[in-house]
């Protein structure tokens, strides 16, 4: 199983959320590029990115602090917020992204993915992000009426790589990830799927591990990470072991 340490971008600034709140922002750093590579150093080979400010504007906010990040990290870099272009997604993927995450587009443009991902086969992720059960979209600041299962199923047969679930009420609160709506959304679907939202310990990570063969792909963590209740280097070494 894949750790992927998370850094999301405000205004330049790593920071993280309460609840998908940008209102409720925390400030651990204001060098993205060094934060990624202190990631690495502890073993990291992927990395999740969020451009906050892009998920709101649905345009890239934060490119510069995002190319200095994939210039700087020698993994992986997995990026969303704000892409809902094909001319974004061609940028971000020239630029040296390996996989980009669309969320709002892809509920109402899922048509916009199918091409995407057709374009470029395996370097599509899906965030399928829940409130109550229901995919919430714009930067998480509006609520559909589509349930996390119906927008999975969609793309089941589209060729993107992954679904990205999180439970944003857990998110950035150190709740435990939630990982029994995670394991129920991956059997339900035939794409595997990452977790994110409320992971505050290796409890979280080894609980997910156990469940990679049920589809389980990875895990997002930020907060634990940035207070120093998880270790990252010890988390890669657990989602491995399990």
């Amino acid at each position: 199983m894949i750790v992927f340490p998370a850094i999301d971008l405000k205004e330049g600034q790593v920071v993280r959320l309460a609840e998908g709140d940008m209102d409720r922002a925390t400030v651990y750093g204001d060098n993205p590029a060094e934060q990624a590579v202190a990631f690495a150093e502890a073993g990291a080979g992927f990395l999740h990115v969020v451009d906050l400010d892009g998920a709101f504007a649905g345009k890239a906010q934060n490119r510069e602090a995002v190319e200095a990040i994939i210039a700087a990290f020698p993994g992986h870099v997995q990026l969303g917020g704000g892409i809902r272009d094909a001319k974004a997604v061609e940028g971000w993927f020239n630029l040296g992204v390996s996989r980009i995450v669309i969320g709002t587009a892809a509920l109402k443009d899922p048509q916009f993915v199918r091409d995407m991902a057709r374009e470029w086969p395996g370097g599509i992720v899906v965030a399928v992000d829940a409130r109550d059960g229901m995919v919430a979209t714009e930067g998480w600041a509006e609520v559909s009426d589509v349930s996390i299962t119906d927008m999975a199923r969609r793309f089941e047969d589209a060729g993107v790589a992954s679904l990205l679930f999180t439970d944003i009420g857990r998110d950035g609160l150190l709740k435990g990830c939630n990982v029994d709506a995670t394991v129920e959304l991956a059997q339900r679907t035939d794409l595997p799927v990452i977790a994110s939202g409320g992971v505050k310990g290796l409890d979280d990570i080894r609980m997910l591990a156990l469940q990679a063969s049920n589809g389980i792909e990875g895990v997002i963590t930020g907060r634990a990470l940035y207070d120093g209740r998880l270790d990252l280097a010890a988390a890669i070494q657990m989602a491995g072991r399990e």
